[in-house]
């Protein structure tokens, strides 16, 4: 009953507000789109289905409603940042399916892990690498049973309980794969989403790239990183718990892992390859000079119509590989090149059977979100919400940076990360419409803060997988997340303003 209850939810309240609001007489698409974005954030806040369910809902209910013909909402879930989060989860799976994952680790701890200080610091700098390229939930699923696996060592040594370095650990391992999900725009799907609708609105504009990404996104990354580590340390690892201990229980973990395979050389060449080409596909502006990206090398003459575009008497050139193309190219070489199972299996370094554990259901809920940005503009709602936000325009940045992050992290606490910014990006859009700013300049800050949410258990995946241990007291969980959510918004708003 009660679930019925919740699906019904969505339906009648759009009902209700077609029936009884009507925001715009002129234009009855306004409050049309203004119905369906309800119905949908019902779903998506609450999940009440699947978010992969709720993500049909645009291609139903928007030619219902007169909003846009199937074909145009079709095409909104075709876009190349959806082919970029698939080439980033392909190459992952590579990465996990030949265990780069845990020498990446183990060689971490085994230099430095000889407390349980020392453990915090080098798994969560684990963690945050590793989550940087992969997804955080399958980085902490990756990470978590090694992690209980030396929190038990560290017991075994220090004769106590020492329940609070459990805390410790696992709070560090779960807030370490979110914040380094920030530092990338293939760190989390947030960061795509934000790039991918940046993109639709403003497709000749070059100023975001990985690159341009990384200069705001490491900064408040590894900001927070070091903040999570002082809460996390000063909170729940004591002196008395601190007890140094022999770290050849990581040396002889990774000896177990034997000499590096080809297998996994040939996958740690191709990561460091698709990094460097997604560094270096753009310009990088150095000040006093510039160095031109390799993307310009492949720089095509635009036609329009079977006709050269022309602009001041010369042909108008453009680049059209993006890091997606980049990705894809990427990881389809790793479905061609040969390799060898332990067991002396013949396969590739890839297969289908691996691209199918690509999330369907992630990847339809970016098309449901560049399809509810693009009905936005069509029916007139972003046009007049900024109408409506005209009292925001004497505030500062500074407040309003730091007003929009409030608001984004305590959605983020309560309902998925991924669900709040796809709603919130294009009421951001008419903000900064109305405002006539940079709309870089509130769209950045909402989608990091998108990441943040370490309260609650229900906040996050890798939050969830760490409670589930059954270690981690609900108090404990809020405090230090309480204390790192603040610091997550003070970071953005600071590294914003100052930049």
């Amino acid at each position: 009953m009660k679930n019925a209850l919740n699906i019904l939810s969505g339906p009648l309240l759009a009902l209700l507000f077609v029936l009884f609001v009507d925001l715009n007489p002129e234009n009855p698409l306004v409050s049309r789109m203004a119905a369906v974005t309800i119905w949908v954030a019902v779903w998506w806040l609450f999940e009440v289905v699947d978010i992969g369910v709720s993500a049909f809902l645009p291609l139903i209910l928007m030619p219902l409603c007169g909003i846009m013909d199937a074909k145009t909402v079709a095409n909104q879930y075709i876009d190349h940042i959806i082919f970029l989060f698939m080439g980033g989860f392909l190459i992952a799976f590579a990465l996990e399916k030949w265990h780069l994952h845990h020498r990446i680790s183990l060689r971490i701890l085994m230099t430095i892990g000889d407390n349980p200080a020392k453990i915090l610091a080098g798994m969560m700098f684990t963690a945050y690498f590793i989550s940087a390229w992969m997804s955080n939930t399958a980085t902490t699923l990756m990470l978590y049973p090694a992690v209980l696996a030396v929190y038990t060592h560290v017991k075994s040594v220090s004769g106590k309980p020492s329940e609070n370095i459990a805390v410790a650990l696992l709070l560090g391992l779960a807030y370490a794969a979110s914040i380094g999900g920030m530092a990338t725009l293939v760190g989390t799907p947030t960061n795509m989403i934000f790039y991918g609708y940046f993109k639709n609105k403003f497709p000749d504009d070059t100023t975001l790239n990985f690159l341009s990404w990384c200069k705001y996104g490491v900064p408040v990354s590894m900001g927070m990183l070091v903040a999570c580590y002082a809460i996390l340390r000063i909170f729940y690892i004591k002196k008395a718990d601190n007890i140094p201990f022999d770290k050849a229980y990581f040396s002889d973990a990774y000896k177990r892992l034997g000499e590096w395979s080809r297998e996994q050389l040939i996958v740690s060449f191709f990561f460091v390859v698709t990094v460097i080409l997604w560094f270096t596909r753009a310009d990088i502006d150095l000040g006093a000079t510039k160095l031109h990206g390799w993307g310009n090398w492949l720089s095509f003459t635009v036609f329009e119509n079977g006709v050269a575009l022309m602009k001041e008497g010369v042909a108008v050139k453009k680049a059209f590989v993006e890091e997606s193309t980049v990705a894809i190219f990427i990881a389809t070489l790793l479905f061609f090149i040969p390799a060898k199972t332990s067991t002396g299996e013949k396969t590739t370094l890839l297969t289908w059977e691996d691209a199918q554990k690509i999330p369907l259901n992630i990847l339809l809920l970016f098309g449901a979100g560049f399809a509810l940005g693009k009905g936005f503009e069509v029916s007139g709602l972003s046009e007049w919400i900024a109408g409506r936000l005209k009292f925001l325009e004497g505030e500062s940045t500074l407040v309003l940076i730091m007003c929009i992050c409030l608001a984004i992290c305590i959605i983020s606490e309560f309902a998925s990360n991924v669900a709040s910014i796809q709603l919130s990006l294009p009421i951001l859009m008419a903000i900064t419409t109305n405002m006539h700013i940079d709309p870089l300049v509130l769209m950045l800050p909402a989608t990091l803060a998108a990441s943040l949410g370490f309260m609650l258990p229900v906040a996050t995946a890798p939050n969830t997988i760490v409670f589930s241990s059954g270690l981690i007291p609900v108090r404990k969980m809020l405090t230090a997340g309480f204390f790192l959510d603040i610091v997550g918004i003070v970071f953005i708003t600071l590294i914003f303003i100052m930049s």
